[in-house]
C-alpha cells in the first residue's frame, strides 16, 4: 500500500491563510478529485472543518487530539498511526493524507508519494507545507500550466517519489 501527500503549495511553501486556500485554481481541484476519488483521505481537524463536509466516494478520516471530536460520516481518530491503519483496513492499494500543515509535517516521514501543485509566485498565509528536500524525493512527473480566464496564477502539477 502506497501512501501518498496530495497538496498545492506556493513556491515559499504556502498553503493556506485562516483555515483556506489563498489561490482559486479551478484545475488543481479537478486534480484533487480525480486523484483522490476512490481513496481513504487523511485530513486534521481544521481542514475538516475546512472543507466543512467528508469528500464524498472516498473513506474520509479525520484527525482530532480531542476524544469527543464528532464528524459525521468520517471517522476520527486521535493520531496519524490510528489514522493509517483505519486506512489501511479499507484494503485500498493507496491511502491519500490531504492536510493541513501539522499532518503534512508527521506525514512526510512515512509517505511515499507526494502530488504536488506548485502555485508560481509567494503567498501570504499561516499555513506552510514542509520542505521537499531533493535528497529523499525524486521527481517523477512535471506539467506546467500558464495563467489563462480561470487561472490568475501559474502552476505545475509535480510528483515525487521517496528515493
Amino acid at each position: 500500500m502506497t501512501i501518498s501527500m496530495i497538496s498545492a503549495k506556493a513556491q515559499n511553501n504556502t498553503i493556506g491563510l485562516n483555515n483556506d486556500l489563498v489561490w482559486q485554481l479551478p484545475d488543481d481541484l479537478k486534480r484533487f478529485k480525480a486523484i483522490t476519488l476512490g481513496h481513504p483521505v487523511i485530513m486534521g481537524r481544521k481542514s475538516y472543518e475546512g472543507i466543512g463536509h467528508p469528500l464524498p466516494k472516498r473513506t474520509n478520516i479525520v484527525i482530532s487530539r480531542n476524544a469527543a471530536f464528532v464528524a459525521e460520516g468520517c471517522v476520527v481518530v486521535q493520531s496519524l498511526e490510528a489514522a493509517l491503519a483505519e486506512a489501511k483496513i479499507t484494503g485500498n492499494d493507496e491511502i491519500f493524507i490531504i492536510g493541513g500543515a501539522e499532518i503534512y509535517n508527521l506525514g512526510m516521514a512515512v509517505a511515499d508519494k507526494l502530488y504536488i501543485t506548485e502555485v508560481m509566485g509567494d503567498f501570504k498565509g499561516d499555513a506552510f507545507f514542509p520542505e521537499i528536500d531533493l535528497k529523499i524525493w525524486r521527481e517523477t512527473f512535471r506539467e506546467h500550466h500558464a495563467t489563462d480566464e480561470k487561472h490568475a496564477t501559474a502552476f505545475d502539477f509535480v510528483n515525487f517519489e521517496r528515493r
